[in-house]
């Protein structure tokens, strides 16, 4: 219902206004879009202002307070990742936290403690250097302690590997393989 509608139902009961009348409806009516737009202004600027229902401009003010913008697009994907970095405290240098953080940064990484101040970093799923790596490795130093060794861990195709599922060079070379998808093609063995 529009709030001109609304007034004029407010007002009715009384009997004193002619609602129908040019000057009284007319009024009622200018009255009544002034609050429809104010209403539909507030009701955007109470979704956009909560990371759990904001999708756009909203969004875009938060992940404008960070150094770096998280790596997800889509806006419930960057509204977790802006929620993780936001969750990020004093607290938040457990190896458990720093994983939730750097998940829910959109990063497909997990890191591992190597001991001695040094945590190994890899992409489990992602065969060689992920895409993009330069900018997610500025995001996960960004979020790592910047006491810490980082040690990044990539997976490649082992020597043992190729000799356990390709019987020859020939059989390489039929499949037409450039060094780097030789090298990569360990998840389609």
């Amino acid at each position: 219902m529009s709030h001109g509608q609304y007034l004029r139902d407010l007002l009715r009961p009384l009997g004193v206004y002619n609602l129908e009348a040019p000057f009284n409806g007319g009024e009622l009516d200018a009255q009544g879009q002034a609050l429809d737009q104010v209403m539909a202004w507030i009701e955007e600027v109470q979704r956009e202002g909560s990371l759990s229902t904001a999708e756009s401009w909203g969004l875009e003010q938060v992940a404008a307070l960070f150094v770096r913008r998280p790596v997800a697009s889509a806006p419930r994907k960057l509204a977790a990742a802006l929620a993780a970095l936001l969750r990020i405290g004093g607290d938040s240098f457990t190896l458990a936290a720093i994983n939730d953080t750097i998940t829910g940064c959109g990063v497909p990484a997990v890191v591992k403690e190597l001991g001695k101040g040094e945590v190994s970093v890899s992409f489990p799923g992602v065969a060689g250097e992920p895409e993009g790596f330069q900018e997610l490795k500025k995001i996960i130093e960004d979020i790592l302690p910047a006491h810490l060794g980082i040690e990044y861990d990539f997976w490649f195709l082992t020597w043992a590997e190729l000799e356990a599922n390709f019987p020859s060079w020939q059989s390489i070379q039929d499949r037409d393989f450039s060094w780097t998808q030789l090298e990569t093609c360990v998840e389609y063995l």
